[in-house]
This record gives structure tokens, C-alpha cells and sequence, in this order.
């Protein structure tokens, strides 16, 4: 029997996993971190993701990170947690956890070494992790840019219903804005597709997305609710000028490396994530202050201090 489908709706935070400097785990941090989120309005977290460096962490840290999400959420907005790892066995083990910990729903990536060579493949290797929690709702990871596993996800969601009853949806982080399209319309009312590239929600929305998993997120929620009001206002132009801040922001951070960059934007919010983890380096204080001045020049600053109504240059 199939589980009752969550349906989200907003902007659902990539949530980041606080490391100390010497690599190891810091989650003493998550409490703060959850306060923002939930005082920023969020909808949702994804813990564990490719923001939160889960395929970077041991096992028993995986374990450790997703009690201290669900445990800081306490409810007051849902939890998703990512799984998947190269090993479906480890990763059915890890969605058994979620469940355990009492997670909202899970989450998997596909193996990125050896790769599913078709979608039969694919959904039999979903089905071996979601066994593990046979309670929660399951979204697919579709992240084709870093997995190299581009299976067609109409066909994907027309035959993995039968051998995976605990599907939901899909984490949709592509361009292929016609392809979400044609997972949007083939869902249905059966499954919901989640939007995953923050600098092109308007896209996304445009075809259908109605939440969206993201990590800028984390510190230009006031961007992207201001594009999403404008949107539901069916003011064109002020959404349009919100995504534009959306892209200047990205293009800013990027040059320094994403996973470095957005932990430290959070550290100059105030809202400490710690650095990242090796192979991701953290940047030094001079490319701290560079970022700082880039972020300051572009007005990013002051666009998040902007109320969520506000759409004023």
C-alpha cells in the first residue's frame, strides 16, 4: 500500500553540516542554524544533500548529522534526509535510521562509480534503499551534472510506482527545464517534483514547480520569498528582477568555490556553519574579505535585510 504524499510548498533549505576545523563534526551549531531557517520562513530541509557533504561523512556521522536536524526541527517544519551513497545496502541502512530518528521523508542519489545503465536498474536500486523505511515518502535525487546518471525521469516515474510504493517525487536539480515540465504533468497529483537550481526558480516555477530545494536558500531567503509573492501577483518584471539578484549572487560566490563560499556567507550572517570538508578547502581571511567586498558591492547585504513584500532596487 502506497503512503500518503507530502506536498511542500516553498522554498525547502539545502541545509549545511557544521565541521569544526580539524574536519570532525560540530553539532553543536545545527540549533542556531534551524532558528534561522525557521525564522527566515522556510518550508523545509534537505539534510545531507550535496550542500551538506553527506556522501563526505562516515556512516555514524550521517546518523549523528540527521538526529540533530530532526532533533533542532522539532517539528516545526519537515525533514528530508539523503541517503544515498555508493553502497545501497549502507544506504538502506542509513533511510532505516531516518525513519528511526523520525524523519518527515528520505531521499537518495544514485551510485555515481558504478553507474544504473538503465531506468529498471535505477528503480531496482531505489527499491533496495527505500526497503529500509517502508513508512517514509521517498523523492529521487536527479542530479545528472555530478552523478552522470541522466535516465529519463517521465519513465522513471511512470514504472517505479509498482516496485518502489513509498515513491513521492523527485529532487529535480537540472536545466532541462522542458524534461521537469514533463515530470511535473506525468506526477500528476501522484508525485511532486521539486525545483533544484536556486538561479533558475522562475523557470521552474513557470513550469509547474511549486517548492524548491536549494542552498542559497540558507542566507537569500528574502530574495527568493520576494520572487515567489511577485510571482503569486503575477508581477512579471519584480520577479524577474529578483531572479537577476538570484544569478548576480551566485555568479559572485562561485568564483570561490560553492561548497567554501556559502559557508562562509553564512559565517558573515552571523549564523556559523564552520568550514567545509576535505576535499572541499575553506577559504583563507584575505579571500574571506575579497568575498566580503564582492558581496557588499553587489548589494547583497542589504537585499537580505529587504522585507519580503519589498521589491525596491
Amino acid at each position: 500500500m502506497s503512503l500518503p504524499r507530502p506536498h511542500l510548498q516553498g522554498l525547502i533549505a539545502a541545509t549545511f553540516t557544521p565541521f569544526q576545523a580539524d574536519g570532525s563534526l560540530d553539532l553543536d551549531k545545527v540549533p542556531a542554524m534551524v532558528d534561522h531557517l525557521v525564522e527566515q520562513k522556510i518550508a523545509g530541509l534537505y539534510v545531507l544533500g550535496s550542500t551538506g557533504e553527506g556522501i563526505s561523512a562516515t556512516f555514524q556521522e550521517r546518523c549523528d548529522a540527521a538526529e540533530a536536524f530532526i532533533s533542532a526541527a522539532a517539528g516545526r517544519l519537515p525533514v528530508i534526509i539523503q541517503v544515498g551513497c555508493e553502497s545501497l545496502a549502507q544506504a538502506a541502512e542509513l533511510a532505516a535510521h531516518a525513519q528511526a530518528a523520525g524523519a518527515d521523508a528520505i531521499s537518495a542519489v544514485s551510485p555515481v562509480y558504478f553507474k544504473p545503465d538503465s531506468v529498471e536498474t535505477l528503480i531496482a536500486s531505489m527499491a533496495q534503499i527505500t526497503a529500509g523505511a517502508p513508512e517514509l515518502p521517498f523523492y529521487y535525487y536527479h542530479i545528472p551534472a555530478i552523478t552522470g546518471v541522466n535516465l529519463n525521469m517521465v519513465e522513471f516515474l511512470s514504472k517505479a510506482g509498482d516496485r518502489i510504493p513509498t515513491l513521492a517525487g523527485i529532487k529535480f536539480t537540472s536545466p532541462a527545464v522542458h524534461e521537469f515540465q514533463a515530470c511535473v504533468e506525468a506526477g500528476g497529483d501522484r508525485y511532486q517534483i521539486f525545483w533544484g537550481l536556486d538561479e533558475m526558480l522562475l523557470a521552474g516555477l513557470t513550469a509547474g514547480a511549486v517548492a524548491a530545494v536549494g542552498s542559497t536558500y540558507n542566507f537569500a531567503a528574502p530574495v527568493y520569498q520576494q520572487l515567489l509573492n511577485a510571482y503569486a501577483a503575477g508581477d512579471l518584471t519584480a520577479a524577474q528582477q529578483m531572479q537577476s539578484r538570484s544569478q548576480e549572487i551566485v555568479r559572485t560566490f562561485v568564483p570561490y568555490g560553492p561548497r567554501a563560499a556559502q559557508k562562509t556567507i553564512m559565517s558573515l550572517i552571523g549564523v556559523d556553519c564552520g568550514p567545509p570538508r576535505l576535499p572541499n578547502v575553506p577559504l583563507t581571511p584575505e579571500r574571506t574579505e575579497a568575498l566580503r567586498s564582492d558581496l557588499e558591492q553587489i548589494g547583497f547585504f542589504d537585499w537580505i535585510r529587504q522585507p519580503a513584500g519589498s521589491t525596491s532596487a
